[in-house]
Order: structure tokens, then C-alpha cells, then sequence
């Protein structure tokens, strides 16, 4: 019988990641016996819409959090630009990972990343947080719905002859594609999604072994950037699939946070920063988000929410 059952999505993405855990974990405690449990969430089953259409929350999370409250899971990895800002009852973070590269890369059929895109350009991304910030910088572009996993999408890349898909450095980097034609995107100008590049373990609250087990792997300055994205998320009230970014650095002890609401078309951006030490991130993403939403955030949002049927 294993020792640890950690449950993930079955892309080979979340499947990288979760052995990743998986060995890390049996590394540190020899004898210790991990299994996966593939879990299909209902973002891995609407593959012909838009999240946001959908509703954004939660969508790849949902079905393994059941089954760690159900105990038939211990762990969950989860990429944490899906996690909502709020947890189940019952269930807590126990670590944040070292974080991977957080920028969004082009990858596509034209070098000089952004600026290398001819005139009108086809891009494919299904993140209303991409289509956003490209749409601002390059406004004449068109971009085209594209859903699905890395390989998936790269391969649409060929099947429908597009210019450039845009997808996580992190989630190429995982997978070992690292002879692709990746274009970084300047984290300053494109801001990541919030979480983008670290893995979050998530277990049951009340089960203090595995949480000791998953905090070995807890990265002291990931968590505090994590923690003051998330609190800037949770302060807008945002998922994932909504045109939010929010990305935070730690440079010489202080974390440096950034972070935008934007308009779908780009023609809006509305951005905010701030300055924190280490133990008050969460309390400084929250500010931010507070700034943005005073300065014309919050119409954008409900504009958004109103478009894909959510509430405000």
C-alpha cells in the first residue's frame, strides 16, 4: 500500500509536475511510497468554449479537492495560476514550490518576439489576461481562441497556421521543450498570471503528516510573492480566465509587486505597485488591488463579468 496518494490532473504537464513532487518527497524520506491518482477536472472536459464562458473558478481544481476531502487522495499538485484565491473548508496550502521561469513566451514562426510579428498577425490564446495585454501593445493584431494542452496547442500552432501561440515558459521548461522557438515576453510589459511558474501542494487541514511531508518543499521567497498575488486576486474578486495579472519578485528582501486590470480589447490598462517586506505581502497585493479598483478597475470588471454572465 502506498504511503501518500497524490492526486493531479493527467495532461503531461500536471503529470510532470506531480512526479516531480513524487520523487522529491521519496528523496527525502527513504522508504516512503507515493502513487498518483488521475484525476479528470471539468476544465479538462470543456475543451469547446472559453473558461471564461464557462466560469472561471476553480475549473481544474475542483474534483481533486474532492478527493482530498474524501480521503481518497493525500496530496494534490496543482499549477497554482488555477487555484482560486479561496479554499475549501477543510483543506490549507501546505507549500509553495521554487518557483520556474513566471513570463509568457511567443512561440511561432517569427524572431523579435513581440515586435517581430508582422502587421495583423494571428495569435493564439484563450487567456483574456493575454489577449489583453497584447491587444495594448500591439493592437492590431487578431487574436484566435485556443484551448487545450501544450501539445495540443502547439500543434494547432501548424494545423491552423498561426503566426505565434503564446503559453507558460514554466510549462515548456517542465516538459523539456527547450529547443522550441520560445520568445520571452518581458514580464514588465506582458505581466504573468498570478501563481504562473509554481506549484502548489494542497492536503487536508486536519492530516499534520503530510503536511510536514509537503512543507519541505515550501520556497520561503515563492510563498511571499504567491501569498501577495493571491491577495490581490482574492481582493478583486477574480479567477483565473479574467484580464487580471499580478506578478511579484523578491529583490534584496523587499517583494516587488506589480500588477494590471485591463479592458478585453486592451485599450484600457489600469496598473498598480507596490513595496513590501517578506511577512507583509498578502497585506500589500490587497492594497494594490484596492488602488486599481478606485482608479476604474472595478467598471472594468463588472463590464467583463457581465459579458461572460457572471456576477460583478
Amino acid at each position: 500500500m502506498p504511503n501518500l496518494t497524490i492526486a493531479t490532473r493527467g495532461s503531461q504537464l500536471a503529470l510532470a509536475q506531480a512526479r516531480w513532487v513524487a520523487g522529491r518527497l521519496e528523496e527525502l524520506e527513504p522508504g516512503l511510497k507515493v502513487e498518483l491518482l488521475v484525476i479528470k477536472t471539468t476544465g479538462d472536459k470543456i475543451l469547446d468554449a472559453p473558461l471564461a464562458q464557462v466560469g472561471g473558478k476553480g475549473l481544474f481544481v475542483k474534483e481533486i479537492e474532492d478527493a482530498l476531502l474524501d480521503g481518497r487522495a493525500d496530496l494534490a499538485v496543482h499549477s497554482m495560476k488555477d487555484v482560486p484565491s479561496d479554499l475549501p473548508a477543510g483543506l490549507v496550502l501546505a507549500a509553495v514550490s521554487r518557483r520556474e521561469d513566471a513570463r509568457d513566451v511567443l512561440v511561432g514562426r517569427h524572431p523579435g518576439g513581440l515586435e517581430g510579428l508582422p502587421p495583423g498577425a494571428r495569435v493564439g490564446t484563450s487567456s483574456l489576461r493575454r489577449q489583453a495585454q497584447l491587444l495594448a501593445l500591439r493592437p492590431d493584431l487578431a487574436i484566435e481562441p485556443l484551448r487545450g494542452n501544450v501539445e495540443t496547442r502547439l500543434r494547432k500552432l501548424d494545423e491552423l497556421k498561426l503566426d505565434a501561440v503564446v503559453l507558460a515558459a514554466a510549462g515548456l521548461n517542465r516538459l523539456g521543450l527547450n529547443d522550441l522557438p520560445a520568445q520571452p515576453l518581458d514580464a514588465n510589459l506582458v505581466i504573468p498570471a498570478v501563481g504562473q511558474g509554481a506549484l502548489g501542494l494542497e492536503c487536508r487541514a486536519g492530516d499534520p503528516a503530510t503536511r510536514e511531508r509537503a512543507g519541505q518543499l515550501n520556497h520561503a521567497d515563492a510563498q511571499v510573492c504567491v501569498a501577495a498575488e493571491r491577495a490581490f486576486l482574492a481582493r478583486l474578486e477574480g479567477g483565473c480566465q479574467v484580464p487580471i495579472a499580478g506578478h511579484a519578485v523578491v529583490e534584496k528582501s523587499i517583494v516587488v509587486f506589480r500588477g494590471l486590470v485591463a479592458s478585453l480589447d486592451g485599450k484600457t490598462v489600469i496598473r498598480g505597485e507596490g513595496l513590501s517586506g517578506p511577512f507583509d505581502s498578502a497585506e500589500m497585493g490587497s492594497r494594490v488591488a484596492e488602488e486599481i479598483l478606485q482608479r476604474g478597475g472595478r467598471a472594468i470588471l463588472q463590464e467583463v463579468y457581465g459579458a461572460a454572465g457572471e456576477p460583478a
